[in-house]
């Protein structure tokens, strides 16, 4: 008995032992597809890729797409894997950084050698095992790997692209090229783990169909500059920062249009509350750091986005919230957009720190709008009125008494389902 204990010991290897058969991933994996092409991708949650992959991965910032690409064309495709993510790791790289360090774990061991000396007899074993789980590593990433090759008509491929990790939603273009022609199919996948703020909220039922008002392009003008013109406390009785934005699209339209370049922002609770106070204090970069709530017509952001730079106190932050008007067969969302730009102190917050907003927030209200053009998903955008100017020489100020100054204007944007020019509407 001594012996068998001493022998399944793990001090005498190192234990490599992937599992194949866990793929809950494939059954939750989305579908896009034309006459010729159909792409099936899904992403790997922390505990799948550790699973899966035998390592944790997302310890190392690596996050697996699953893709499954048949093609019942009559022309060969290749799988441009770079349109998933510029700085994809190939198969071998995402084994090799995901390696067993032997020099380290051999470190460890000689430090429990002083306790039982007599162990420094297996050091070499360690090493042995250590290289040798290293080479089934490397061997089972290139097996599952998708790869370049050619899709050729009436074949199908399958495996993983070994992504930059990303929490709450994962955005991707898969791009297959062909002979002088390319296909394109947008993902927008959430993956489980992140609390986001938005969490399995069925935004279609958030209004009955008899309070639902279908507007032509001149009713919509009109209904959009009597909207309020400021966010407000939860009671309604004070104004906040201006209702700047309108974005027309479905949720899932919207959350693809403004794609990996936006991030979701975390529910608040212990686990946000820590990362946001370290981030704070040490100045790390926090992608999914919680937002504070606003209100419009007595309810907080249905949803909010952010883009962060290199730490919390730089970022802009956009929250929306879903009307009950209806443009060209879609929902009408009115939002908040403004521009982080540092911290301060104010007795108006519970923390008495709050962060301090660029007062030119129709830069920030232009930047957004820029860049969903920018990325070719919009079809039609415009301004026009009901925020109500405020001049920088008297400015109006937000909840937390931040002041701001605008022309007045909001920028309204109808996000299309794939890419294209937009059309300019001419109400303001």
């Amino acid at each position: 008995m001594p012996m068998k204990i001493l022998s399944e010991s793990r001090w005498l290897g190192v234990q490599y032992k992937p599992q194949p058969e866990t793929r809950s991933f494939v059954d939750r994996a989305r579908h896009r597809n034309d006459e010729e092409v159909t792409v099936s991708a899904s992403v790997l949650d922390d505990r799948e890729s550790e699973l899966f992959f035998g390592i944790p991965l997302a310890h190392r910032g690596i996050q697996p797409i699953w893709l499954q690409v048949r093609n019942n064309g009559k022309e060969s495709y290749r799988l441009h894997l770079g349109s998933l993510d510029p700085n994809y790791y190939s198969p071998l790289e995402a084994a090799y950084v995901s390696r067993f360090a032997t020099g380290k774990r051999l470190a460890g061991f000689g430090l429990l050698a002083w306790f039982f000396f007599p162990l420094l007899i297996f050091m070499p074993l360690k090493y042995l095992g250590a290289r040798a789980a290293n080479r089934r590593m490397n061997a089972y990433f290139q097996e599952h790997g998708i790869g370049w090759g050619l899709i050729r008509p009436g074949t199908e491929v399958s495996g993983f692209v070994f992504t930059s990790l990303d929490r709450g939603t994962k955005e991707f273009p898969v791009k297959l090229l062909g002979s002088g022609r390319a296909k394109q199919f947008f993902f927008s996948i959430p993956v489980p783990g992140l609390k986001v703020d938005h969490g399995h909220r069925r935004f279609d039922e958030y209004y009955r169909s008899d309070e639902t008002l279908v507007c032509d392009e001149s009713m919509l003008r009109k209904q959009l500059e009597a909207l309020p013109r400021s966010t407000t406390n939860t009671r309604g009785t004070v104004e906040g920062d201006p209702l700047n934005l309108v974005v027309i699209g479905d949720f899932d339209t919207i959350r693809t249009a403004f794609g990996a370049r936006w991030d979701d922002t975390e529910k608040i609770g212990l686990r946000s509350c820590w990362l946001t106070i370290k981030s704070f204090l040490i100045g790390t970069r926090y992608r999914y750091c919680p937002v504070s709530s606003l209100h419009f017509q007595g309810r907080s952001q249905d949803f909010a986005l952010q883009r962060t730079r290199r730490q919390i106190n730089e970022r802009l932050h956009l929250r929306l919230w879903i009307t009950p008007l209806v443009f060209m067969g879609k929902p009408v969302w009115v939002g908040q957009i403004s521009r982080d730009i540092g911290v301060r102190f104010t007795p108006k917050t519970w923390n008495l720190t709050t962060h301090k907003i660029d007062p030119d927030v129709d830069d920030a209200r232009d930047y957004v709008l820029g860049d969903l053009m920018e990325a070719g998903r919009v079809s039609h955008v415009t301004y026009v009125g009901g925020v109500e100017a405020a001049d920088r020489n008297a400015p109006r100020r937000n909840l937390t008494g931040d002041p701001y100054f605008t022309d007045g204007l909001r920028a309204v944007a109808v996000v299309s389902e794939n890419r294209t020019d937009p059309n300019i509407l001419s109400w303001s």
